[in-house]
């Protein structure tokens, strides 16, 4: 059931019509955010694959990108606007947590959501075709389990009746941890050549900074930094990825 309900918060596609999930099984979903990877980046990258074989490679990428986002909602990219606007025009713990609570979007917001898709489009505009399906796939479940470790470092910085999702995630059982840890791992040791398993580095020093800026800022996290520490991570493997094809 936990499993079911993850696919159901981070997508928007129909698994609700299964069945009928608890509201429990609902603070039980970051430990599977990695397996709900496998059905985003796959669909990433099939939609790259069978885009590039009748259109540019430029456009196939934003077909990619967009098909992401209409399978979750834009749940990701709504916490990095946040973020930003938040860490960016907030002095103090309080202001941060009200302004990411603000539905409105910020210039910082705007801004960092610009530079993010341009880096992002560019990073995956440098590698082949094949191998930048493969890395999406590798890269969209690496990152939600680096980025999932959060709820084990940091306690939520609201009340739960504060909480956007009005759920507040509960820190991973033994069991939880490596179920995610090899949803999380196996594509990309079974997809990628060995050489670029050192891009996984990246993402690890974007978890650590991130986590140290928003105890520094917060004391904990929220949903949004969720969202973001998800996007950059994702964002830093690639660059990961593409500094090893060079090297």
């Amino acid at each position: 059931m936990n499993i079911l309900a993850a696919f159901i918060f981070f997508t928007r596609l129909p698994f609700w019509r299964i069945r009928e999930v608890p509201a429990e099984c609902f603070k039980h979903v970051v430990p599977y955010w990695p397996l709900s990877g496998w059905l985003t980046g796959s669909i990433m990258a099939g939609v790259l694959w069978l885009s590039a074989q009748i259109l540019p490679f430029s456009v196939a990428v934003l077909l990619a990108l967009a098909a992401r986002l209409l399978i979750t909602g834009a749940l990701h990219e709504d916490g990095l606007a946040d973020f930003f606007d938040g860490f960016g025009g907030g002095t103090n713990r309080e202001r941060i947590l009200s302004i990411m609570k603000d539905s409105h979007i910020g210039s910082y917001g705007v801004i960092g959501l610009i530079f993010y898709f341009l880096l992002l489009w560019s990073l995956l505009m440098s590698l082949p075709l094949s191998f930048a399906c493969i890395t999406l796939i590798a890269g969209d479940t690496i990152s939600k389990l680096t980025s999932s470790q959060i709820i084990n470092f940091l306690p939520y910085a609201r009340k739960e009746e504060e909480s956007k999702a009005k759920v507040v995630y509960n820190r991973m059982s033994g069991g939880e941890f490596a179920f995610g840890l090899l949803c999380g791992i196996l594509p990309s040791a079974l997809l990628l050549p060995y050489r670029y398993w050192m891009a996984i580095v990246l993402p690890l020093i974007m978890l650590y900074l991130l986590c140290t800026l928003m105890k520094r800022k917060l004391q904990g996290y929220t949903g949004d930094c969720c969202g973001a520490l998800f996007l950059l991570s994702e964002l830093s493997f690639y660059l990961g990825i593409v500094i090893l094809m060079f090297i």
